[in-house]
């Protein structure tokens, strides 16, 4: 296990992720802001505040860190409802720049998917919005801005989304665990450099200091035989995470918030930006050793969550783990899909095209690059004024998502959870798939949440070069 030290970066590194033998100590994540209900209709919605603030988020040494956050906090606090419950939230914008919220995965009424210019207005300065909807799904989600994202969420807005099962599972504790990337200067700001060509036409905007819940280093102590849930959610802007483990037994029980049929064992998966992944994870290292959540880099495991076993458990080792019960998703009717394909071009070795169609007109890659655009969907740069495909309510899609560039993306459908059409079947639900340089990847859902749904890539530098559109279902 290795101390993070950046890598051959245009920027200097800080360091993050200490050794594994430095001194350990409990932190927790802090206080969740619960609802379990219907509000009272007379109260006042709680406050989520966009706003900016300094807080220590590199190590002790360097100065404090102006972040863009909810409340003040990097990540957010925790949002946390009962399956079925409500969400009333007023966002009010503190910034110098115009926001919404997302609800990243939620399956939740068209106006309330907060998109700016396709589901509400942007949410001016010192302005709110109200949100207000019902989550269907237990699992793990998050939320995020979704006007000039790529700044606003490299900055610091983002903040967990949880949802309850009815009933709790078989654990010890539940745990989130929540990364953030970041790009700090020796003076540990982040660098304004949104507009980086190199990034937008390449692997994104990978930072060079992580962080999980907002530290340097998460460490929490455990003892042997307990089993723990993991919530784990990439909220780095572009960073693919590879995630592993060393002293934990760990089971995938939930994949973007939509539980497996069967678990899986954690034997290296990737985690791409804004996915997540629910563990079951049982302590095996032995008294006096230490257990570790971790993510490999470029030949190199770093610890991303750190676990010293001080004692061993009352509990005997659990023999048997039960799925998660699954969330009530309709199943795709192959058949009788209505198909379409979307074809991935641009970006640096990506062979992209002399012209492509952004707002209504073929333009050079000279002016396309003017834009900040590389990156198109079937030729088209940019959110569409059309939309990919209209589907009637209901009715089974399939998508045919055709990389042919060196990179890989993302994608990522709001309001809707599909499901990849693999040999054997179809593979489990998510709302967000990696689609690796130059291969294909066919998807599957039934569209039946009415409205205008973005579909794009989350590697946000990717999205703002151009790899956005949208698909429209009927009511």
């Amino acid at each position: 296990m290795r101390q993070r030290r950046g890598w051959n970066s245009p920027v200097p590194a800080i360091y993050s992720f200490a050794m594994i033998d430095r001194r350990t100590f409990l932190l927790s994540i802090g206080v969740f802001s619960i609802s379990t209900g219907m509000p009272d209709a007379k109260a006042e919605p709680e406050l989520i505040v966009a706003r900016k603030n300094r807080i220590q988020l590199a190590p002790e040494g360097y100065p404090p860190t102006e972040v863009w956050a909810y409340n003040g906090q990097v990540p957010g606090e925790i949002l946390r409802v009962r399956q079925g419950g409500r969400i009333v939230r007023r966002l009010e914008n503190r910034l110098d720049d115009p926001t919404t919220i997302h609800w990243h995965g939620i399956r939740i009424d068209n106006a309330m998917d907060g998109v700016s210019d396709l589901t509400q207005a942007p949410v001016g300065i010192g302005e709110g919005f109200l949100y207000d909807f019902i989550v269907p799904d237990a699992g793990t989600f998050w939320f995020h801005p979704h006007r000039n994202t790529l700044e606003q969420v490299s900055r610091g807005l983002s903040a967990p989304l949880i949802v309850d099962e009815p009933d709790q599972p078989d654990i010890d504790d539940d745990i989130v665990l929540m990364i953030n990337d970041w790009r700090l200067d020796p003076d540990a700001q982040v660098i304004d450099d949104f507009t980086n060509m190199m990034d937008r036409s390449h692997a994104g905007r990978i930072g060079n200091y992580l962080t999980v819940n907002g530290l340097a280093e998460y460490v929490r102590a455990s003892k042997r035989n307990e089993r723990l849930r993991l919530r784990v959610i990439n909220a780095s802007s572009d960073r693919v995470i590879r995630l592993g483990g060393k002293g934990l037994n760990a089971r995938i029980v939930a994949l973007d918030g939509m539980p497996l049929p069967t678990p899986l064992r954690l034997d290296g998966m990737d985690l791409a930006p804004a996915q997540r992944v629910d563990l079951f994870a049982d302590i095996i290292a032995e008294t006096g050793e230490t257990a570790f959540l971790t993510s490999e880099e470029r030949g190199g495991t770093y610890s991303l969550a750190t676990f010293p076993v001080s004692a061993n458990s009352a509990a005997i080792p659990r023999d048997t783990l039960k799925p998660l019960l699954p969330n009530d998703l309709p199943e795709p009717q192959l058949a009788d899909a209505v198909t379409t394909e979307l074809v991935m071009e641009g970006g640096a070795m990506g062979g992209m095209m002399n012209g492509m169609m952004h707002r209504n007109r073929m333009m050079g890659m000279r002016d396309l690059m003017s834009e900040g655009l590389v990156w198109a969907f079937n030729g088209v740069a940019g959110m569409p004024d059309s939309p990919l495909l209209r589907a009637d309510r209901h009715q089974t899609v399939r998508i045919m998502l055709d990389n042919r560039t060196a990179f890989s993306h993302a994608m990522h459908l709001h309001g809707h959870h599909f499901s990849e059409i693999m040999p054997e079947g179809l593979g489990p639900a998510r709302d967000t798939i990696l689609v690796g340089a130059r291969s294909k990847k066919e998807i599957a859902f039934v569209a039946d949440n009415p409205g205008k749904w973005m579909f794009h890539c989350h590697m946000l530098a990717h999205q703002a070069a151009g790899m956005a559109t949208w698909i429209e279902v009927s009511s």
